[in-house]
Formats: structure tokens, C-alpha cells, sequence
């Protein structure tokens, strides 16, 4: 039986080697992404993903790189591009001629079902759902699980490109899905990619290369796993996959994921009351950071060790903190920075800020910074903007500005039709419970009753 993986050799594309011009693969990603932020997408992109599209691995780009290309070269469709149809490279078109799985793309939440249905609105529910299937029935979850054996080719125990690639790709996804609808709902399905790239790791590998790939893409993976649970309040199964990703690095001797895993552990440790735990994790994430050259990585670590502070009640270690962290994110952003952190923006560092003031008890300050973060957040990040407003309410909940509390609630819970967090939905649950005593107030008794209504058991 042919290889599932057998095709022909991918045509490079020249055509969109002569739109880059004379920038370099990095330089050209940095574009992109610029562009995509102009027009409200969010892409991954890096010189690596240019790499695989100009060498013709990626035959056709996913829906949000569509229209970011359209977007940086107006009147030119994919075609002119030299990229090929979709309906030849994903849809029925492709299958009925029997060919091989299509090729990875930088967001495989785009591949959506067999019948490739029809671009979306995000805010959808319908569509939520098939996001989440796909994740399960997408061509990186697929890969891996066939590689290891799950399939017809149990015998074979190698692992290349495609399999280091799908892991990969699996990361790139679980962080779309979770920035769009949030962590609940899609921690169970990501257990099963999540084993298979572990077990990619005792297979044969002919390369270097591609055994890194596999460590850090693995790493990678738990760290995103362990989120999942972070966020969905599952903190003991969150502690044991940063501790599997810091495992990983360990081995690997990877400075970055271990940098990484370090920062999810500090984040987790601040959340479980472990505020001196947090220091130390955040720390320890800034001694391995520290080779990186990346400024804004730095930045995060540091308010992650304000974080910690702040929950011990030190303020002149948190106000010190916060100097340093601002300082580290002004000096701007750089090709260095790590791909996972693409949320971290002004509007992240707004928010963190906001959690510091709110932990030390200055309600006005921690309101001003969640109020900040809410408008500055891109749109694409949903789950963070409801937690911003969810901020936002229980600060002015605290504040003694019931009125305003109950606005933002209500802005939340709405938000809640799109976002599955436990998290959000615990911190609007202690908003409620502060503003029962202002019944009389009708803003405040719609937001009580609209809560209610939101958490009772379908």
C-alpha cells in the first residue's frame, strides 16, 4: 500500500518569491503580520512558514492568510499569487482523485469539514462547533496519530518533516481555538495530539533537526495543553503538563521552551496562592530568557513576578516590577520575540497591571488599567477581551461604583456567548455576589438577573 504521504514533489512558487522582493523571509513575515493587524486578522507568521510557501509546501494558503495577502496586494487573486485552487488542494476535488492528504496551512482551524464549508463569523456558535471538530479531525491531529500507529502503518516507527510539521500545526491550533472561544470545551480533545507527539519523540528520526522539532513542538504542545486546564480551572492537570514541557526543555537543552514553561508555572503558581512560588518560577523564567534577545519577553516575565508580589501585598516589589516590565516592553518588539506570544500587547500589559493594582487592593487604579485593556485589545483575541471586562466589573464592583460594575457584567456575560472560560465565568460569579446587596439598582438587578439566567444548568 502507498504511503498516505506520497506525492510528488512540491513546486516551488516563484511567483510569490518575486511579491517579496528584496526583503528578507523574516522582514516579509513582519509584514504580514502588520498587515494582518490592519485589517482586524491574526496570523503566526514567521520566516518559516514564507519558507514553506515559497518551496511550494504550502499549495494554498488558510482563509485569514487570504485575505491578508489580498490585503497587501490589492487586484491580485491567490491564483495570481501562484498558489493553487482550494477545491484542489482540500476539497472534494482533491479527494476524488485520491490523493494525499492536503498539506499543512499556518491555521488548520481554516480546513473545516469534508464538505469545506463556507467562511464564517467567529461570533457563531454553529461555527464554534465545527472549529472544535475539526480540531480533532484535522490533518495535524491525523499525522500524528497515523505515525504512531493509530493507522494502517503500525509497523513503521519514523518520524520526518511531516509528523514535526503536524505537531506544529496542532500548537498553532489549540492557540486560535482557545484565543477565540476560550479553554472549556476543548481540553479533553487536545489530549489525544498531545499523546501522539510524546510518542513521536521515541521514534526514528534521521535528522537533528527534526528530533528538535519534535522535542519543542512537544514542549510546546503541553504548555498549550496545560492552558487549557490553567483556564478551565483544572490546576493540579495544568501543573503536571508545565511540568512535562519543563521536562522536555531540560532534555532538549531548550533555552526558549524553557523559558516558556517557567512563565506558564509562575502564572499558575500566582493563581493556585502560591505567590512566593510565582516569584521564584518568574525568576527562573528571566535567567533562561535572558539569552533570547527578546525585550518583550522579558517584559511578560517580569509582570509575571509582579504578579507575584502583588498577591503577597508587597507593593514597593510590585511598583519596582512594573517600572522594569515597562521599561523592557518600550524598547519594542523584535524578530527574537516568540511566536507563543503573540497576545501580548499594550492591551496584555494593561491587563496584567490592572490584576497587580486589583490584588493590592487600589481599586481605581486596577479599574483605570482594565478599562485600557479593553480598548486596546485586537479584536481577534475574544477570550481576552471577556476577561478584561470581567476584570473590569469586579474592580468597579470593589470600587463602590455599582453602576458601572453592572454595565461591564452585562458586556461580559455577552461575551460569554462566544468564549468558554471558567475563569471568567468564577470572577463574574464574585462580581454577583458583591453587587447583590444594590438590588434596588435596576442596572445592577438586569445584570444580576441576565447572570442567573447564564449559569443555570441547560
Amino acid at each position: 500500500m502507498a504511503s498516505p504521504h506520497a506525492s510528488s514533489s512540491p513546486r516551488p512558487n516563484l511567483t510569490f518569491r518575486q511579491l517579496r522582493g528584496p526583503r528578507s523571509p523574516g522582514e516579509f513575515a513582519a509584514a504580514v503580520r502588520r498587515a494582518a493587524r490592519e485589517i482586524g486578522e491574526h496570523v503566526s507568521c514567521d520566516a518559516r512558514y514564507i519558507g514553506r510557501v515559497e518551496s511550494g509546501e504550502i499549495r494554498c494558503p488558510n482563509y485569514a492568510y487570504e485575505r491578508v495577502f489580498r490585503h497587501m496586494f490589492p487586484g491580485r487573486e491567490p491564483a495570481d499569487m501562484g498558489f493553487a485552487p482550494r477545491e484542489a488542494v482540500r476539497g472534494r476535488g482533491a479527494r476524488k482523485k485520491g490523493s494525499a492528504p492536503p498539506g499543512p496551512s499556518e491555521s488548520p482551524a481554516e480546513s473545516r469539514t469534508s464538505s469545506g464549508a463556507a467562511e464564517s463569523s467567529t461570533e457563531s456558535s454553529e461555527e464554534s462547533d465545527v472549529l472544535r471538530r475539526a480540531f480533532m479531525t484535522s490533518g495535524t491531529a491525523a499525522v500524528a496519530a497515523v505515525s504512531l500507529g493509530a493507522g494502517p502503518r503500525a509497523h513503521r516507527r519514523h518520524a520526518g518533516d511531516t509528523e514535526a510539521a503536524a505537531v506544529e500545526q496542532a500548537v498553532r491550533h489549540i492557540r486560535l481555538l482557545d484565543d477565540r472561544h476560550g479553554a472549556d470545551g476543548l481540553y479533553r480533545r487536545a489530549a489525544r495530539p498531545l499523546k501522539a507527539a510524546y510518542e513521536l519523540l521515541d521514534a526514528e528520526t534521521r535528522r537533528r533537526s527534526v528530533a528538535d522539532r519534535l522535542h519543542s513542538g512537544a514542549g510546546e504542545l503541553a504548555i498549550s495543553v496545560g492552558w487549557l486546564a490553567h483556564d478551565s480551572g483544572r490546576f493540579a492537570d495544568a501543573r503536571s503538563h508545565y511540568a512535562e514541557a519543563l521536562a522536555t526543555a531540560r532534555v532538549a537543552g531548550d533555552p526558549a521552551l524553557e523559558t516558556h514553561a517557567f512563565c506558564n508555572m509562575a502564572f499558575l503558581a500566582r493563581d493556585a496562592a502560591r505567590p512566593r512560588e510565582a516569584i521564584r518560577a518568574a525568576q527562573a523564567a528571566q535567567r533562561a530568557g535572558r539569552r533570547l534577545g527578546s525585550a518583550r519577553l522579558m517584559s511578560l516575565l517580569t509582570l509575571r513576578e509582579a504578579g507575584g508580589w502583588a498577591r503577597l501585598g508587597d507593593r514597593p516589589a510590585t511598583e519596582e516590577a512594573l517600572v522594569r516590565a515597562r521599561t523592557l516592553f518600550g524598547r519594542g518588539a523584535a524578530e527574537a520575540d516568540p511566536e507563543w506570544m503573540t497576545f501580548f500587547g499594550e492591551a496584555e500589559l494593561e491587563g496584567l497591571e490592572a490584576q497587580c493594582w486589583s490584588a493590592l487592593g487600589d481599586w481605581r487604579r486596577a479599574a483605570d488599567h482594565a478599562a485600557r485593556a479593553v480598548a486596546l485589545q485586537d479584536p481577534h483575541f475574544a477570550r481576552n477581551i471577556a476577561l478584561y471586562t470581567a476584570q473590569l466589573a469586579g474592580d468597579l464592583a470593589r470600587g463602590g461604583t455599582p453602576d458601572a460594575a453592572a454595565a461591564a457584567g452585562e458586556r461580559a456575560l455577552g461575551l460569554l456567548e462566544q468564549v468558554q472560560s471558567a475563569r471568567i465565568r468564577t470572577m463574574l460569579a464574585s462580581t454577583a455576589r458583591m453587587l447583590r446587596r444594590h438590588t434596588s439598582n435596576p442596572l445592577v438587578s438586569g445584570f444580576l438577573s441576565r447572570h442567573e439566567v447564564a449559569v443555570r444548568p441547560a
